[in-house]
């Protein structure tokens, strides 16, 4: 995936405004305390397993910048502290990517998880992608009722009942953006 156009400095409906960028090898040691900020939960859910901490293959793999299917976004306040760290995936035809987000859990309800999930969603339509989706736990409520709200469809994981995968159509011809859900929220 083309690394150019990754960076943003984006601003939630509240007012909060941070800058993301693409992860490179150096970002290692951010992450790695990054994830001592997010709850066990949380974890569970990012990782689909009961692990306590987030191993150094998988902050390597975090980390590599030349995995052309695999592009992970982190999220940073003003003071330069890691917020968020996302991860958007795609096979070899790229018309299809799985996104997987992770919050701080002190960064929780200002909007961060909403910014950097649209701003993945614009950077996959601008890439090609047909959809972009997510597998999350059915308990996973907060997460499920965001994507829904951002147009994401809920179905059934065959493979799972406990899980759900959510999919957002990026052909769509109109994808509501966070003013105007915000607006049908008040």
């Amino acid at each position: 995936m083309d690394i150019d156009d990754t960076e943003d400095d984006l601003t939630t409906r509240t007012g909060f405004r941070f800058h993301v960028r693409r992860a490179r090898p150096r970002d290692e040691a951010v992450i790695a305390e990054f994830f001592t900020h997010v709850t066990p939960e949380d974890l569970r859910f990012r990782f689909m397993s009961g692990m306590k901490t987030v191993s150094h293959d998988r902050l390597v793999e975090m980390t590599r910048v030349n995995d052309p299917g695999v592009v992970n976004f982190l999220a940073f306040s003003p003071s330069d502290t890691l917020l968020a760290v996302a991860m958007l995936a795609s096979g070899e035809d790229k018309k299809r990517g799985e996104v997987a987000l992770s919050i701080r859990e002190d960064s929780k309800h200002k909007g961060i998880s909403w910014e950097i999930l649209a701003h993945i969603c614009r950077y996959a339509k601008r890439h090609g992608f047909d959809s972009v989706e997510s597998l999350e736990s059915r308990a996973n409520h907060a997460t499920i009722e965001l994507e829904r709200d951002m147009a994401f469809r809920v179905a059934d994981f065959t493979d799972d009942p406990t899980m759900v995968v959510l999919r957002r159509d990026l052909k769509a011809p109109s994808l509501p953006d966070s003013a105007e859900i915000a607006r049908a929220h008040n």
